[in-house]
């Protein structure tokens, strides 16, 4: 009920009164009805009940036993043949099924430091791998151009800033802009093009990090950057095209206003202007990468709805022109590690348990940084660093929450430890364990989470629904499973999980049963695709559990088979 709550509170949400969290269409129910039978039940439920959802619905109690998860949750799972754009607006419309996003559907939404610390993370491995940035120089001087200061982008304002760049952010809509500069998540902000520009050259030259935010077109800023000539060193996007006709990304030369009555009134035309637009845009982008601009797809299916209109963003082969930040940074360097968005609430709500959360957190990390080999050992201290300094950052907006990159390892540990405090009194109350579905085994996703997967599995979802059938007879509190989420509905399936760490022993045993699971069933895949980073972290992570047995690939002789077949 708490992170129910969390996930439609004011100072959270995008749109609370409509039950939207964040990405425009990120819906946590369909109806304020289904809203208050949910709390409902969740108040007279006993614990050996399990709450089943069906896209908001609560479809009702059903016996089960302590063990079971207290809550199923299903979004947006509609036949194959049936999960068009089209579809999805037609079945919300009926009521019948909903866009959960990814942690708005599952209750597991902690305000936009849910993805500030990967995007920091992104941010930094960019500049190492593009730039030639070793982890000693920072940030300093770099120049990072983007888009969007919503639910979820709004996180890159902040990261761009802990990172150590100069960054601008255009926004189209003035209230999201102002909601992220009121917050203190945006140092800068204006309404003039040129003098964003001017700020973010200025800032550069001094070495300074600092975040503008332009409130205008992002086709606006993108296309006066390539006619100025600005140096631009790293560029993204996170425009939330997985909704494209309902007010995910604006049309140049109009309005937001004007834009919000095209789009209600002449749909069609909007439609259409949209397409120009990002036909523009990616010109823009191209000039600017032409000239030395390292760009990356951020995962919001920017290329994708770029490419079904036309634009000039596909390579010869049929590739994109530009990798997604998984493909090149995010899967290699992370996920096939094991290192992914694992997260946790205070349930008192009180400060100092968040403060004594990170404490224990750090501990735990720099006990296990002595045993993590040298592959490991960038990620471990970046994320040392992170949780040092995350309450100088002031992350927190809602909940008394906290997101921290770790591997199997560090999850577990860090989880054990927390179950401990509570036992002991050292935290006040209980800890609820939690993650992103964008994780190592969470989310089946070809443009996004599994877009370095080339074995020829990267539409295949089999991973995400493992991950949640494992998850719920391996301990989870609460499950979830859906369609959509990220890069947009039919496009993706994704899963999350909940945990109440009450201080029990029983708590202890669910967390080490479930946690190893979340992650190593992601691992098994990635190093099944013969991903180098995964088989590593496999073979180590058989080594520290005798029962895990993991099918590892036998590489073939290249060499061989061009000799065999012909090249």
């Amino acid at each position: 009920m708490m992170m129910i709550q969390n996930n439609l509170d004011p100072a959270v949400a995008q749109f609370p009164h409509e039950l939207i969290t964040y990405g425009g269409n990120g819906a946590v129910f369909q109806n304020w009805a289904q809203y208050r039978l949910t709390m409902r039940y969740l108040s007279e439920m006993t614990e050996n009940q399990t709450l089943v959802m069906y896209s908001g619905h609560p479809l009702g109690l059903f016996p089960s036993h302590a063990d079971a998860p207290r809550v199923v949750v299903t979004n947006g799972m509609v036949i194959p043949n049936y999960s068009s754009q089209e579809d999805c607006e037609r079945f919300n419309a009926l009521g019948v099924s909903q866009y959960g996003q990814m942690t708005a559907g599952s209750y597991m939404y902690i305000g936009p430091q849910g993805i500030v610390h990967g995007t920091t993370i992104t941010i930094l491995n960019a500049a190492r791998k593009y730039l030639g940035r070793t982890a000693d120089e920072g940030l300093a001087g770099v120049t990072f151009v983007t888009s969007g200061l919503g639910g979820m982008s709004g996180a890159q304002a902040k990261a761009a800033v802990i990172a150590g760049a100069s960054c601008i952010i255009a926004e189209v809509n003035p209230a999201a802009a102002e909601k992220r500069h009121q917050q203190g998540w945006l140092e800068q902000l204006t309404y003039d093009v040129d003098d964003a520009i001017d700020k973010m050259v200025s800032a550069s030259e001094r070495g300074g990090a600092t975040s503008i935010g332009f409130v205008g077109n992002v086709v606006d800023l993108w296309e006066r950057l390539a006619v100025r000539k600005i140096s631009v060193d790293l560029g993204s996007d996170q425009t939330s095209l997985h909704n494209p006709w309902q007010g995910g990304y604006f049309p140049v030369g109009i309005s937001f206003e004007e834009g919000k009555k095209m789009m209600s009134d002449a749909p069609e035309l909007f439609n259409e202007a949209v397409r120009e637009s990002l036909r523009r845009q990616s010109t823009a982008i191209n000039s600017l990468a032409g000239a030395g601009m390292h760009f990356w797809d951020y995962g919001n299916a920017f290329l994708l709805e770029a490419s079904r209109a036309g634009a000039d963003v596909i390579n010869a082969d049929g590739s994109f022109a530009y990798p997604s930040y998984v493909e090149d940074i995010m899967g290699p360097m992370c996920f096939d590690y094991g290192f992914g968005p694992f997260r946790w609430v205070c349930c008192s709500g009180l400060d100092e348990d968040l403060q004594t959360t990170d404490q224990i957190a750090a501990s735990v990390l720099r006990v296990l940084i002595d045993d993590s080999p040298k592959e490991i050992r960038q990620q471990m201290y970046d994320n040392i660093q992170w949780i040092e300094q995350a309450a100088e950052n002031q992350l927190v907006v809602g909940s008394r929450a906290r997101i921290l990159y770790a591997d199997e390892r560090g999850r577990r540990a860090i989880a054990e430890a927390f179950n401990d405090a509570i036992r002991e009194g050292t935290l006040s109350g209980p800890v609820i364990l939690g993650r992103d579905h964008h994780d190592v085994g969470g989310t089946d996703s070809p443009y996004r989470e599994t877009a370095n997967i080339r074995d020829g599995s990267m539409f295949t979802a089999d991973m995400a629904v493992q991950n949640f059938v494992g998850d719920a007879f391996r301990g989870a509190t609460w499950v979830s499973l859906h369609n959509g989420g990220g890069v947009g509905w039919g496009e993706v399936i994704n899963g999350g999980f909940g945990m109440f760490l009450d201080g029990s022993l029983d708590s202890d045993r669910r967390l080490h049963s479930m946690l190893n699971w979340d992650v190593n069933n992601g691992i098994a895949r990635r190093a099944w695709a013969r991903n180098p980073e995964a088989e590593f972290a496999a073979e180590r992570a058989m080594q520290g559990n005798p029962e895990l047995v993991i099918t590892l690939p036998h590489h073939a002789d290249s060499d061989l088979i061009d000799r065999t077949f012909g090249s």
